[in-house]
């Protein structure tokens, strides 16, 4: 079964892109336009991953962040403009598992959503994939 993303993003270009490259690696994804709509699809569809914006409208991300670890521990990589080292240190305190911010390469983005299921499968004794996809065309099979 594939992985469940759920992306929070209010900016509809980066995040039909995000979607479609997450989408294009076999994920599954939702988007959320907004805090609360993020926080009420990680409680409806269960994801095994948030990747959320800091600035959005409504519930701005930090609180998007407590709110959902409230209810279980979500992997959280906080995607933001927002590159002053006090947020990072906020959001990594809220509860975010990783931060990444904007601009950003896709690849880099794609390797660290693989990088947190890697931590997760760790933690659960799973095996995972060990597969790094460079482009549409050309993979790595590093076993």
């Amino acid at each position: 079964m594939a992985r469940k993303i759920l992306v929070v993003e209010d900016e509809t270009l980066i995040a039909d892109a995000v979607a479609a490259r997450l989408r294009s690696e076999g994920y599954e994804v939702q988007l959320a336009a907004d805090g609360l709509s993020g926080v009420e699809h990680t409680r409806r569809w269960e994801p095994d991953l948030v990747i959320l914006d800091l600035m959005l409208p409504g519930l701005d991300g930090l609180e998007v962040c407590r709110q959902i670890q409230k209810d279980r521990h979500l992997p959280v990589l906080m995607l933001t403009a927002r590159d002053d080292e006090t947020d990072l240190v906020i959001g990594l305190a809220v509860g975010a598992d990783d931060y990444l911010t904007k601009p950003f390469s896709m690849r880099e983005l794609v390797a660290r959503v693989q990088a947190l299921f890697r931590r997760i499968d760790a933690v659960a004794g799973v095996t995972p994939s060990r597969t790094i996809h460079l482009d549409d065309e050309i993979q790595i099979d590093v076993d």
